[in-house]
C-alpha cells in the first residue's frame, strides 16, 4: 500500500503552473512585438524592458509615469467570460492620464494576479492591453503574471498598468499662462469608461437585470455588453492638437481625464486656486446609461456629476482666439468637441468648479 506522505510535493501540486506561465509568454511576444515604436522593440522575456530616450527624439524631456486599474468594471468582464476589452480600459486609464500633462506615452508594464492561471483567459486579456497600446503608440515592454493559489478564488484576476511618458520641458502642461476667459472644451466618452462601477453593480441588481438581459439603454447591446464597452484612448486626437496648438504655440493650457470624482473632482485639479472652471450642462447630452443610472438609482445631479463622466471624458482648456483652430484639428482627428464652458475668477467659497443649466439626463 502507498503512501502518499513520501511523494514529493511539486509547485503545481501548491497551485502554480510554471509550464502555463511559459506558455502564457511563448503567446504573448508576437503581441508585444507589434506595439513596437522609436526607442523600443518590445521584446519581453528579460529582467527588465528597454527603452532609448534618445532614439524617441527627445531633447530636453521630462518624464512623466502613471499607474492605474480597471475597478469594479473586471467583476462584470470575470462574472460574464468577456474579457477582450479590459485590457484597453487598463491602457486607457493610464495614458490618458499621461496626455494631461502634454507627455506622449512611451511604454507601458501590465501586472496580472490570479488564484489559478488561465492561459486563454490571460491572452485575451493581454491582446487587448497590446491593442491599446498600438492605438497609443506606447510600447508594450514587459509585465509580470502573478499565479497566486489562495489570494484570489479560482480564476478570478486584478489587473494593474503602469505608464511612462516624455514632454519637452517647455510644453510640460497646464501651463502658467491659463486665465480668465479662456475656453472649456469637452470630448465625448464611449459611456461609464472605467470608474464608479461600484455604485453600477450595485445599480443593476437593484434594477433585477440579468448581465445577458437587453440593455434598457442602449438598443440591441445586452446589459454586460454596454457596461464593458472599452474606455475611449484620447491619445492620439490629442497629440495632433497639441502638436499643431500645443503649449509652444499657447494656445492649449491645460487638460482634464475626467475618471473617479467626475467633473466635479477632476477639472479643478488642473485650474490655479484663483480660478474657477463654469460649466454649461446644457452645451452635450449625457449617452442614455447615464440617465437610466440616475433614474434607477433616484441619483441627485451633484451625486452624478462627482461620480461619473457624465458624458465627458477629457476637457482642453483653450485659450479663446485659438478655440475654432484646435476644434478643427479634434474634428480633423474624428472628434466632436463641444465647447462646454469657460475659466472665470474663482468666487467665496468656491471649489473650483461652478455648474449652470441640467444635465438632459434621458434613461
Amino acid at each position: 500500500m502507498s503512501d502518499d506522505s513520501d511523494r514529493p510535493v511539486t509547485y503545481r501540486d501548491a497551485g502554480v503552473d510554471i509550464d502555463a506561465g511559459n506558455a502564457l509568454v511563448a503567446a504573448l511576444k508576437p503581441l508585444t512585438r507589434a506595439t513596437g515604436r522609436p526607442g523600443a522593440d518590445a521584446a519581453i522575456g528579460g529582467f527588465g524592458g528597454l527603452f532609448d530616450l534618445k532614439e524617441a527624439g527627445f531633447r530636453d524631456p521630462l518624464l512623466v509615469a502613471a499607474t492605474d486599474g480597471v475597478g469594479t468594471k473586471l467583476k462584470i468582464a470575470i462574472e460574464t467570460g468577456s474579457h477582450a476589452t479590459i485590457g484597453i480600459d487598463l491602457v486607457a486609464m493610464c495614458v490618458n492620464d499621461l496626455i494631461v500633462q502634454g507627455a506622449e506615452p512611451l511604454f507601458f508594464l501590465d501586472y496580472m494576479a490570479t488564484g489559478h492561471l488561465e492561459v486563454e483567459t490571460a491572452r485575451v486579456v493581454i491582446a487587448g492591453i497590446a491593442d491599446a497600446c498600438r492605438q497609443s503608440g506606447c510600447a508594450l515592454i514587459g509585465g509580470e503574471t502573478a499565479e497566486m493559489p489562495g489570494m484570489y478564488q479560482g480564476a478570478d484576476y486584478d489587473l494593474a498598468g503602469f505608464a511612462v511618458g516624455a514632454v519637452e520641458r517647455d510644453c510640460l502642461l497646464p501651463l502658467p499662462t491659463l486665465s480668465t476667459g479662456d475656453v472649456i472644451i469637452g470630448l465625448h466618452s464611449s459611456g461609464v469608461h472605467s470608474n464608479g462601477y461600484s455604485l453600477v453593480r450595485r445599480l443593476v441588481a437593484k434594477s433585477g437585470l440579468s448581465w445577458t438581459a437587453p440593455a434598457p439603454w442602449q438598443p440591441g447591446a445586452t446589459v454586460a455588453g454596454s457596461l464593458l464597452s472599452p474606455t475611449r484612448l484620447y491619445v492620439k486626437p490629442i497629440l495632433a492638437a497639441l502638436r499643431a496648438n500645443g503649449p509652444s504655440r499657447g494656445a492649449i493650457k491645460a487638460l482634464a481625464h475626467i475618471t473617479g470624482g467626475g467633473l466635479t473632482e477632476n477639472i479643478p485639479r488642473v485650474l490655479p486656486e484663483n480660478m474657477e472652471a463654469c460649466i454649461d450642462l446644457t452645451a452635450w447630452t449625457p449617452s442614455p446609461v447615464f440617465g437610466w443610472l440616475a433614474a434607477t438609482g433616484n441619483l441627485p445631479e451633484d451625486e452624478m456629476l462627482r461620480t461619473f463622466n457624465c458624458g465627458i471624458g477629457m476637457i482642453i482648456v483653450a485659450a479663446a482666439d485659438r478655440c475654432r483652430d484646435i476644434i478643427a484639428s479634434l474634428e480633423k482627428s474624428g472628434e466632436a468637441p463641444r465647447i462646454i464652458g469657460e475659466i472665470i475668477s474663482r468666487r467665496a467659497g468656491s471649489e473650483g468648479i461652478s455648474y449652470s443649466g441640467a444635465l438632459a439626463l434621458h434613461p
